[in-house]
């Protein structure tokens, strides 16, 4: 899931060490734009997610792309936003395309393959076609004759 807003606040820091070595979790608020805007806060765990916030000047557009996760404690449900990657937004700028996530938490490997682009040349591996992929068959490609078929 990915939301863009300004960065407002970065939240403190807690390192610690457990049984697989040390940890840092930090954190982050965003306001997002509209008529209605809401303060929504992050964490980050791992040094490299932290430093990307602390990165970025206060008050800059910002994208964050994040998996929401929930839990139970003693009969209450605690939700946590636990960003993956914060960036630059720049508005009209096409984000990158990132491979998917699937419930643990890999990068591409629940994503399904990309279709080709016509006119691009083959990749250099080739894929199962979509059908045996579990994925229906794509409509075939509609030749273009120099003019389009848009009302103006």
């Amino acid at each position: 899931m990915d939301i863009t807003g300004r960065l407002i606040q970065l939240l403190p820091d807690v390192e610690g060490d457990s049984a697989r070595g040390h940890w840092v979790r930090g954190g982050f608020v965003i306001e997002t734009d509209g008529e209605y805007p809401r303060k929504v806060a992050f964490t980050a765990f791992g040094e490299e997610r932290v430093a990307m916030a602390k990165n970025l000047p206060m008050g800059s557009p910002v994208q964050v792309t994040f998996m929401p996760e929930s839990r139970e404690f003693n009969e209450k449900w605690y939700t946590d936003l636990r960003a993956s990657r914060i960036q630059p937004f720049v508005p009209g700028q096409m984000p990158p395309v990132s491979g998917g996530y699937n419930w643990s938490g890999a990068a591409g490997a629940g994503a399904p393959a990309a279709a080709p682009v016509a006119g691009a040349p083959a990749a250099a591996a080739p894929q199962a076609p979509a059908a045996q992929q579990g994925f229906a068959a794509a409509p075939p490609a509609m030749e273009s004759n120099g003019e389009d078929d848009l009302p103006f």
